[in-house]
């Protein structure tokens, strides 16, 4: 077996590398770690060719780097609007979302930003911090001048703000979830 993922690898894979670094250098931040990331991939590849060869080596390629870079994005927990709209157009073969969801996700992205950009100064400041950028709310606080319970405030304010934004849109998502559990509650009492 090894034998045949070694005959692989070199037949299927390395013929790739410049395409797949190319790949990772539209993709990801940082150049320097570009090479890092790369044998990353192939490490991955590697491994997964250990389980069964796959039929499409290039779509494998491509979802292995995307799933990388997303798992790094999510580790360092900053992430900016234009890298979540650039995921969109990334041009790789996947069997996760649709072009409905895809055009759907889009746009539903591109209502969130102008949305965003109607919130109050002060609101809008401390939920870019606190959710786009990934600060607590202790360092939201601090580099604000302001307390932490304005912090809370401005952020339950904002995320209100745009879930109605949103929904006048007819975007729904997560709203029938907010209404059953307002729901629950009424029958609590």
């Amino acid at each position: 077996m090894s034998n045949a993922v070694d005959d692989w690898f070199m037949q299927e894979v390395l013929p790739l590398e410049g395409e797949l670094e190319r790949f990772l250098q539209r993709h990801w931040s940082d150049g320097f770690e570009v090479r890092d990331l790369r044998q990353e991939v192939f490490s991955r590849l590697y491994k997964a060719a250990s389980n069964g060869l796959p039929r499409n080596t290039r779509a494998l390629m491509y979802s292995t780097a995307r799933h990388l870079i997303i798992d790094l994005i999510r580790r360092k927990r900053v992430v900016s609007i234009e890298t979540v709209m650039d995921f969109e157009s990334w041009d790789v073969s996947s069997d996760e979302a649709g072009p409905f969801d895809t055009v759907s996700a889009r746009q539903e992205l591109t209502m969130l930003r102008t949305a965003l950009e109607t919130l109050p100064r002060r609101t809008r400041d401390i939920v870019h911090m606190r959710r786009i950028q990934g600060l607590s709310q202790r360092e939201t606080a601090r580099a604000l001048g302001v307390s932490e319970p304005t912090v809370e405030r401005h952020v339950s304010q904002g995320v209100r703000l745009l879930a109605d934004a949103l929904g006048r849109l007819g975007v729904d998502r997560g709203q029938q979830r907010l209404k059953s559990k307002r729901k629950g509650r009424s029958h609590e009492r």
